[in-house]
């Protein structure tokens, strides 16, 4: 049977504890969903971190030719000028 859910203790410096209770008691949040919110972020950085690296190890070995490259800034320039500034 497994738990819904499982104690933990963390240290932290003095002075990370005093933001994260400031900030917590601004936002009505306990410290389990501030914790949980921080780990939750973290993981999914962890994840993207991982899709980022894929993604360059891709173009490594398959680098944009010169006609791909020149279509891409064709087409950034074509949004740029479109864009109201």
């Amino acid at each position: 049977m497994s738990k819904i859910a499982t104690k933990v203790a963390v240290s932290l410096p003095d002075n990370l504890y005093r933001a994260v209770e400031q900030a917590r008691k601004k936002s009505g949040k306990s410290r389990s969903a501030v914790m949980q919110d921080a780990l939750h972020h973290w993981l999914r950085q962890q994840e993207q971190a991982v899709l980022i690296r894929e993604y360059e190890v891709g173009y490594q070995k398959k680098p944009e030719s010169k006609q791909e490259v020149k279509a891409a800034e064709a087409s950034a320039v074509r949004l740029l000028i479109a864009e109201d500034w």
